[in-house]
């Protein structure tokens, strides 16, 4: 079989987002021609991939293949476009799959874990949103508050610990894990873990503050 050489390049946002999720993937993202990694079912089965992997991995081609989307304020803009590719494992945690590669060379890739979470395979596997959604629920909101606030402070280092979210609520949309989104009065706040724990680099540590957010 071939690629799915027939979609249209502006994509429809996948059933479940936000509206501004929805609004963001349908405005800023492009769709191409998604992999077909149905075809390889066969000679996966054959190295011993279970039938469940690589039905997983089939379901998040089928709602997120081939999608481009506006880079990532961290991450280094983080993959370039979703696609699923063969499942790996058995890992400790279990079975995962690659999500899309990297723009730019870096010291990890971006996978799907065993349980669905978003997350970046480092010197350890880090889940940063509990699934894709999470993701594009965060780029979605990035870059809502990055036209909308009047100022925008980045925090680094053990400087991010010392924040004060008292008063703030989490964003439950972005679905966070290692990183995470506080709402408060007319501010946000992204907290981008990732890397500290994965790389085990503390200095890798950023936050974002968001203040007089009016949009």
């Amino acid at each position: 079989m071939k690629e799915d050489t027939s979609a249209s390049p502006f994509p429809m946002a996948p059933v479940g987002l936000s509206p501004r999720a929805r609004r963001f993937v349908e405005a800023n993202g492009v769709r191409v021609p998604r992999r077909n990694i149905r075809r390889h079912r066969d000679a996966w089965l054959d190295q011993g991939i279970p039938a469940a992997e690589i039905d997983r991995a089939a379901a998040f081609q089928d709602r997120w293949g081939g999608l481009a989307l506006p880079p990532a304020p961290f991450y280094e803009g983080g993959p370039r476009i979703l696609n699923a590719d063969r499942p790996e494992g058995p890992a400790a945690e279990g079975w995962s799959f690659p999500a899309g590669s990297c723009r730019v060379s870096m010291a990890y890739g971006f996978v799907i874990g065993p349980d669905g979470a978003f997350g970046i395979d480092a010197h350890r596997w880090t889940p940063l949103h509990s699934s894709t959604d999470g993701w594009v629920e965060s780029l979605a909101l990035a870059d809502h508050v990055g036209r909308w606030a009047e100022t925008v402070t980045r925090v680094v280092g053990e400087d991010v610990e010392s924040l004060d979210l008292d008063g703030y609520e989490p964003v439950p949309e972005v679905q966070g894990l290692t990183d995470t989104w506080w709402r408060g009065e007319n501010s946000l706040v992204a907290v981008y873990r990732g890397e500290a724990v994965g790389l085990g680099a503390p200095r890798c540590l950023e936050a974002r503050v968001y203040s007089g957010v009016t949009g």
